[in-house]
């Protein structure tokens, strides 16, 4: 019986060892591409060209530790800090003027290659396909609490003045936004 507990407690000792071992080089791996990211000022002073140029140099990784990096800056900032940033945003077109934004995304649509433009269009479809997939795992319970946070997120973009799209027979498929 003594035996069997020494074991049990070796193997429980060499699976924690194990998993301290992964988990340090995880965080290995994370934190440089978190240390190279410029921090939210350094970003925002950029031109919109530079800004965009740099962002897509980005992998999915780096990106997803610069947002998080990003949101960690902005929560630390005090009520007024936040609000004065939210005010200069909706300025800059945070709202924004939706045909200006078309307009550029034309322009730059245009301005691709072929092959650019085929990857960009496979880059949104997998990504539909994805967030598809993910609407289509939620329970309904799920489904009815992501609606209604969308439609929330829906009326504050448009100041209030929500077009929902309870009724018209659409079935949302964006549960990550």
């Amino acid at each position: 019986m003594r035996c069997n507990s020494i074991a049990v407690l070796m193997e429980s000792l060499h699976m924690r060892t194990i998993r301290n071992i992964l988990t340090i080089i995880s965080l290995s791996l994370i934190l440089p591409v978190v240390a190279s990211a410029q921090s939210l000022s350094d970003v925002q002073a950029m031109s919109k060209e530079d800004r965009r140029n740099y962002i897509e140099s980005m992998s999915d990784d780096e990106r997803s530790a610069m947002r998080e990096k990003w949101r960690a800056e902005f929560e630390q900032l005090p009520e007024d800090q936040k609000a004065a940033i939210r005010e200069q945003r909706q300025a800059k077109g945070g709202g924004g003027n939706r045909g200006r934004d078309r307009e550029a995304m034309r322009q730059r649509w245009e301005s691709m290659s072929e092959e650019d433009r085929a990857a960009a269009k496979e880059k949104f479809r997998a990504k539909e396909e994805k967030r598809r997939a993910n609407f289509e795992a939620m329970s309904e319970e799920e489904r009815a609490a992501y609606r209604a946070k969308r439609g929330e997120h829906k009326g504050q973009r448009q100041g209030g003045q929500h077009k929902g799209n309870a009724g018209d027979g659409k079935v949302e498929s964006d549960p990550e936004n």
